[in-house]
């Protein structure tokens, strides 16, 4: 499953300001918030207590904050490219600037796993992290992230 799928070019962010992994969950739950229609400090917990078990920054300063919220709703992500790189607890002690957030139904887990799995999979290739920081229009990032990455 495609990130695309869920993401629009309304969803992208190109020049997110936040000076910490605080601030950059704070500011996407707020957006995430919004799209739902539910408290900002709902979506946020679930994303701390994810964090808790273990930093979902990826490496090579990519992360990927995700949770389930109770309900039915339609995924929601976010891709933010922040205007400098924050410390996000990476295994490679890399910090983090480009940031997918994914949001999921507890209602309906199927696709969950495999959405994760393929972006991963899509944010694999050095050219393509290279391209979406240079991304000048959400249509760009769109684009990059639509394409396969290697199986």
């Amino acid at each position: 499953m495609a990130i695309t799928q869920h993401l629009s070019a309304r969803d992208v962010l190109l020049d997110l300001g936040a000076a910490s992994k605080d601030e950059v969950l704070r500011h996407l739950s707020a957006e995430a918030a919004a799209r739902l229609g539910r408290p900002e400090a709902e979506v946020l917990a679930a994303l701390e207590a994810r964090e808790s078990l273990g930093s979902t920054a990826l490496g090579r300063g990519v992360a990927l904050p995700h949770a389930r919220l109770p309900g039915e709703h339609a995924p929601v992500t976010l891709f933010a490219r922040l205007r400098r790189a924050v410390e996000f607890e990476a295994r490679d002690e890399e910090p983090v600037d480009l940031v997918i957030l994914v949001l999921w139904p507890e209602a309906a887990p199927e696709g969950f796993l495999p959405m994760l799995s393929e972006t991963c999979r899509s944010l694999r290739e050095p050219q393509t992290l290279r391209r979406l920081r240079a991304a000048a229009a959400p249509e760009e990032v769109l684009s990059l992230l639509g394409r396969p990455g290697p199986a």
